[in-house]
């Protein structure tokens, strides 16, 4: 079952993939420990999610440590399940208000990191850490 995780393809380009997905996630997760009121505990008091500390650390402590996976190239699947969640979270609960008030166009304007970020760690669920990651390494 291991391997199976950790088997990739010989993609050379993948890694430019994991590096935006695992930047951007581990930079993310940086921030709402840096930055509480404005990317954390008091974003997610805003829009509403309950219990916003926790959850704050909780979703930050995740992306830091799924996104320094995905750098890696380290158990690549398994660390983009939780980041593509993450996304799907964010989504539904910050761009529906915009679809509904601003319509499709602003939504999809509002939401193009977003959808990035959820297609990046697709990407690298059906794909894997590539030829140069820690994945090929341990698989081999």
């Amino acid at each position: 079952m291991l391997l199976k995780t950790l088997r990739t393809d010989n993609a050379s380009t993948t890694i430019l993939i994991r590096l935006m997905v695992g930047a951007v996630f581990l930079s993310e997760g940086i921030q709402k420990f840096l930055f509480p009121a404005a990317r954390g505990a008091g974003r997610f008091e805003e829009i509403g999610l309950p219990n916003p500390d926790f959850l704050g650390s909780f979703v930050g402590s995740f992306e830091i440590a799924c996104g320094t996976l995905i750098l890696l190239g380290l158990l690549t699947r398994l660390a983009s399940v939780p980041l593509i969640i993450i996304m799907l979270v964010a989504v539904a609960t910050t761009k529906t208000e915009v679809l509904q008030h601003d319509g499709f166009w602003a939504m999809l304007h509002g939401t193009r990191t977003d959808w990035s970020m959820l297609l990046g760690s697709i990407f690298l669920l059906i794909k894997g850490g590539g030829r140069w990651s820690a994945d090929r390494i341990l698989a081999s």
